[in-house]
């Protein structure tokens, strides 16, 4: 049989009229029902052209003899052919679909062949239409069962193109009754089918595209199952021959609907594209496409495909087969001629085998890592079982060496990867023998191979890596790993690795030979998130999570320097992994049997040498070359090696080990505040460590981490900042340091122009004011003398304020030196910030003169709040380091001595909050002492005259100032350092309760309790532990309980104030009936006022108060009766405190 050509079916698809010319007569004889119908019916064309080409068709069917039956059967009449038809249909299904009577065709006096060849032209369309419909009420009635329908009129060969005339005329003619869908998939069940299925859309060219949907859509999801499905697919890629330019159209189609994957594959294997790829085939490219995309339903359908055919005997019609057949042909093709062992079953192809070891060539490098990952996804997640032919072409393959290329860098990872995913493909000696000297080859090769593909991520990597992990058995890392440079996620048993890790461990890589390469391996330059791939960080990672380093002594210290210093943002995700396993290194040994096998940590000139620049040098202009990424990720190493050392101090005293501490001089000169600020802006680029370092700050230095310090950069980085920068036309200022003393030095006599230097540099940036801190601090002791602006000195204030933001540390310590007593300056004493974290109170021995500077005072107290919190960390820090080592020490030295127990650590514990609570009460109690008044000043307030004459900007503004001062003191210096003594105070309250109940059980004079409870928020607090205080044996205490508790219910007049207001008032009762007479007069002189706030702040109370009012009288009546004035002197103070309550009792009346 003859099909049509896919010449003919273009030039109907275009009705190319000179290329039906150029036909020959068998193919025109396929096309005729088509051509004679549009040279017979009227067109809807009407153009001179059409009318041309009309003509051209009707000369070249002149000639033609089948012609005339074709005329004939176009003349009979269908209205009335189709009448019939549908009566038929309505009788064939009243009748369940019987053959009984038949309206198309009477009784059958001979075979249905006969019958065709003896009738006329409708008598033939009659039995044609009769026998198509029976075969389509069948189809419809078999619920997707195929069947095939033995037909003498669709099998006879001698009729079969009158068969075709007569089929292409009905359905052309009747389309209603015969839609073309329903007539191919009905052509499917009788044989010569396909060929019938081509004539008719050969025919009807523009139902192409919809006859293969609807064949493709009523199709199998697995084709090669059934003969049904088969006979489809034959017929669909037949169809597809016929049409070649819609071949990848239909098997997208296929793809889509998930039916027929044979069909697709097939239409594959026959698909010739006009231009040839040299890098990939087409079938390699639609297989790995279907098992690697993101389509899972796809992935599963053309699984089942591979699993299924593997199941049935090899057939060599089987598209399954021929898939693998034409992969294996690729495959062996490209293979080094040398390597290429066996042949498949070719015998034109040359099948000696050579001992050469010659090299994959460079076209074909990125041809083969396709095929090799198209083999793993066959048979990783398809199920695909290869031949010994398959197994041993393929070894082959992945045996071979490619060039220095970075698609050779992948081949050779892939070939890595598939070698551990898929073992069993090494089943003999000599294989395994070949595989060996493969890996051999890549460890050699390695360095070569990174340099001259100019490639960060090379295989070399991924070799240490896999071997690290088979070292450390772990398996399941490697598989993904594996999974992971595939690109595809593969079932892999941890068992199947056997094999491998004994080549590795024992042959390859042992565990000396890993950590003496992973050392050589350059770092990578620049490093950061955008560098993917498995780079040497990953190897040293897994090395220094198993210890190998220092099982073998193999110092690794400079390697991971080196690494840091060549980082960049985005900061990678293994880098802070690595820092963190490597500190474990130093501090943890790997086994208790060698305490000394441990790492080396960095030492403190390699770490100075990254923070050069930044910690002072020539006025901080000099600039490191480090990247911040580096000085960011060394400081955290600082942080964390120190965070550790406390965290383990009890196991390394086991071990009677004491890892070196880094000294605190070198943490002087880290910036670590200006550091945390620049890492602030790239919280992005960084990951992590952003978060990271405050955690380790607000541990392990917490004076750098307080909330007045985040607020007032908020301050320094706002938009109003940012609006006076803008002002600032040079990044430089035009004032230097030495310009900036020499202000200060007349400063009384030049305050203007030191203000207006003082002015410009608040425009500069935190970071551009470094170079001044010196000069700024240096100065300050100047600013405290009389007639100095105020406005200069709120200026100072702000800009240490700014300072403060970026060097905390250093200008805090530059600041306690300047504000130093004048006897001290002279001696040129010097304190180290060592000394004031040991010893906080050094802060408030500054010159008397600060506690009357307001601008200076909050400076001091904010500094003061700094090394308390900072005194605290030291402390703890130093018990966790010292506690263990000697305990341990103590040990050793009792041994063998009874009744000498250790001491034991809560004592210890108890010694350090003892020493950090007298540190905390005696500053506040220092604090309480500076808000006192000094006689003089109380001299000066009396008389109206205020205190300090501040220098304003105007006489006026100055007399107007006097004038507030003298009529209350409200605005003077001395509320003014009370105000900001209070606020501290109320934080310090706040932040640990104890404080206030300890300095309140110590005391303090009488005339502060105004000031403290109405300026201090917190001494609310003071309610809980005043009963408390008024149990205390000491009549000082009492008295004080009582005083303080009376400003408190004028100012808290609260439920629970009530409750101890009434508790006082008891207390006092007992206390009259149990105190001697000296007593009792030193008690209630200074107490029986208090009862008067009582009474004015809960009326509730007064009948109370009466009452004892009442016994206090009666008890200094009878003292008084009972004794001559004149034997006790004591009777005199008797009678003043009767006097006294009889006032009193006339004021609470009143």
């Amino acid at each position: 049989m003859t099909f049509v050509s896919p010449y003919a079916f273009e030039a109907m698809q275009k009705v190319d009229v000179a290329r039906l010319a150029a036909l020959s007569d068998p193919e025109l004889r396929l096309l005729l029902p088509c051509l004679v119908r549009m040279a017979l019916c009227a067109p809807a064309d009407q153009s001179n052209a059409w009318a041309q080409d009309k003509k051209l068709i009707l000369r070249l069917l002149s000639g033609v003899e089948a012609v005339n039956s074709i005329v004939a059967l176009l003349s009979v009449d269908f209205h009335a052919l189709e009448q019939d038809a549908r009566k038929e249909q309505q009788l064939r299904h009243k009748a369940g679909g019987s053959n009984g009577e038949s309206i198309l065709v009477s009784q059958l006096q001979h075979g249905l062949t006969l019958e065709f060849e003896h009738s006329d032209p409708l008598r033939r369309l009659r039995l044609a239409l009769s026998e198509l419909l029976a075969i389509m009420n069948k189809v419809a009635d078999s619920n997707g069962e195929f069947f095939l329908r033995s037909s003498e009129l669709f099998e006879s060969p001698v009729y079969l193109e009158e068969v075709a005339d007569v089929l292409c005329i009905l359905q052309a003619e009747l389309p209603s009754l015969l839609p073309i869908i329903e007539v191919a998939e009905a052509l499917l069940h009788v044989r010569n089918g396909e060929w019938f299925l081509c004539l008719l859309v050969a025919n009807v060219p523009d139902s192409f595209s919809e006859v293969c949907r609807g064949l493709i859509k009523n199709g199998e999801r697995q084709d090669e199952e059934s003969v049904g499905g088969r006979r489809r697919t034959e017929a669909l890629r037949q169809l597809c021959q016929m049409n070649p330019s819609q071949a990848l159209n239909i098997r997208a189609m296929v793809v889509e609907e998930c039916h027929l994957p044979g069909l697709g594959v097939a239409l594959t294997l026959d698909y010739k594209p006009d231009t040839a790829d040299e890098a990939v085939s087409p079938l390699v490219s639609y297989v790995s496409g279907l098992l690697l995309g993101t389509n899972g339903k796809v992935r599963t359908w053309f699984s089942m495909f591979i699993r299924n055919g593997q199941q049935r005997k090899r057939e060599s019609s089987s598209v399954l087969w021929q898939m693998r057949r034409q992969l294996l042909l690729e495959l062996v093709a490209i293979l080094p001629r040398s390597r290429s062992t066996h042949v498949p079953n070719d015998s034109d192809m040359d099948s000696e085998s050579s001992s050469g070891y010659s090299g994959l060539r460079e076209e074909h490098v990125v041809k083969a890592s396709a095929l090799l990952r198209l083999y793993c996804a066959l048979m990783g997640i398809a199920g695909l079982r290869p031949t010994d032919e398959e197994a041993e072409q393929l070894l082959q393959l992945m045996t071979s060496r490619p060039p220095a290329t970075p698609a050779g860098v992948r081949f050779v990872s892939l070939s890595f990867c598939k070698l551990l995913a898929f073992p069993t493909l090494v089943s003999t000696p000599e294989q395994e023998q070949l595989m060996v000297m493969w890996l051999s080859w890549m460890i050699k090769e390695e360095e070569y191979f990174e340099s001259a593909a100019g490639v960060s991520a090379s295989f070399g990597e991924m070799l240490l890596l896999v071997a690290m992990y088979f070292h450390s058995n772990q398996l399941s890392a490697i598989i993904e790993l594996v999974c992971s440079t595939l690109g595809m996620k593969i079932a892999i048993k941890p068992s199947s690795l056997s094999k491998m890790k004994t080549i590795f461990t024992q042959e390859i890589f042992t565990e000396q030979v890993v950590t003496a390469h992973a050392v050589r391996v350059a770092v990578t330059n620049n490093l950061s998130a955008n560098i993917t791939g498995f780079l040497p960080i990953h190897c040293i990672y897994q090395l220094l999570r198993s210890r190998a380093f220092t099982k073998h002594k193999v110092s690794i210290k400079d390697w991971i320097f080196r690494q840091l210093c060549e980082t960049t943002t985005p900061l990678h995700t293994q880098l802070l992994p690595l820092i963190d396993v490597y500190i474990n290194s130093i501090l943890t040994p790997a086994s208790k049997t060698n305490p000394e096998a441990t790492n080396q940590p960095i030492t403190e000139q390699e770490i100075l040498n990254v923070f050069q620049g930044l910690a002072g040098g020539d006025g901080g202009k000099v600039r490191s070359h480090y990247t911040i990424t580096t000085q960011l990720l060394i400081l955290y190493y600082i942080l964390s090696y120190e965070e550790a050392l406390l965290a383990n101090t009890k196991t390394l005293a086991l071990m009677q080990k004491k890892p070196k501490s880094y000294s605190p001089a070198l943490m002087d000169q880290i910036p670590i505040k200006h550091l945390i600020r620049q890492a602030q802006g790239l919280q992005q680029e960084l990951g992590g460590l952003h978060s990271a370092l405050l955690r380790l700050l607000a541990t392990n230095y917490p004076h750098l981490c307080m909330v007045e310090d985040w607020i007032s950069e908020e301050e320094v980085t706002g938009t109003l900042p940012l609006l006076r920068k803008m002002l600032l036309t040079s990044s430089s200022c035009k004032y230097s340091q030495t310009q900036l003393r020499e202000a200060f030095q007349n400063v009384l006599s030049g305050g203007p122009r030191l203000l207006r230097i003082l002015e410009h540099l608040t425009l500069l940036s935190a970071g551009d004011l470094i170079p001044y801190a010196e000069a700024l601090t240096a100065s300050m002791g100047l600013l405290l003398e009389d007639g100095v602006s105020r406005r200069i000195l709120q200026t100072v204030n702000k800009l240490w304020m700014v300072l403060n933001t970026v060097m905390p540390r250093k200008l805090w310590v530059m600041t306690v030196n300047a504000l130093q007593p004048l006897v001290k300056l002279l001696r040129q004493q010097k304190y180290t910030q060592n000394d004031l974290m040991v010893d906080p109170l050094i802060v408030l021995r500054c010159d008397s003169r600060v506690f009357r500077c307001p601008p200076l005072m909050d400076i001091t107290l904010h500094m003061l709040n700094g090394y308390l919190l900072a005194s605290k960390a030291y402390l703890n820090a130093h018990l966790k380091e010292t506690a263990e080592f000697e305990r341990q020490a103590q040990t050793v030295s009792n041994l063998g001595l009874s009744g000498q127990p250790d001491t034991p650590e809560v004592t210890r514990e108890e010694l350090k909050n003892a020493l950090l609570a007298a540190q905390d009460s005696a500053a506040v109690q220092i604090l309480l002492e500076v808000c006192l008044p000094s006689p003089q000043e109380e001299l000066q307030l009396e008389g109206g005259i205020p205190m300090r004459k501040q220098v304003g900007d105007a006489g006026a503004g100055r007399g107007a100032q006097r004038e507030r001062e003298a009529e209350g003191g409200l605005l003077s210096d001395l509320r003014e350092v009370q105000c900001l003594i209070c606020c501290l105070l109320h934080q310090m309250f706040i932040a640990d309760p104890n404080i206030a109940k300890l300095v309140h059980f110590q005391g303090y004079p009488q005339a502060l309790l105004p000031l403290t409870v109405a300026g201090i928020p917190s001494m609310h607090i003071c309610l809980d532990f005043i009963p408390e205080l008024l149990a205390q044996p000491q009549l000082e205490k009492q008295i004080f309980a009582i005083q303080l508790l009376s400003h408190l219910c004028t100012q808290y007049a609260l439920p629970k104030s009530l409750s101890v207001a009434r508790l006082a008032i008891s207390v006092m009762g007992t206390l009259l009936t149990v105190q001697t007479r000296v007593k009792r007069f030193a008690f209630f002189m200074p107490t029986l006022p208090c009862l008067i706030s009582f009474c004015k702040a809960f009326p509730p109370l007064f009948d109370d108060v009466m009452s004892l009012l009442v016994q206090v009288g009666q008890v200094s009546a009878a003292d008084v009766t009972t004794k001559a004035r004149d034997i006790d002197p004591l009777i005199a103070s008797e009678c003043i405190l009767q006097s006294y309550l009889t006032e009193l009792v006339l004021i609470c009346i009143g």
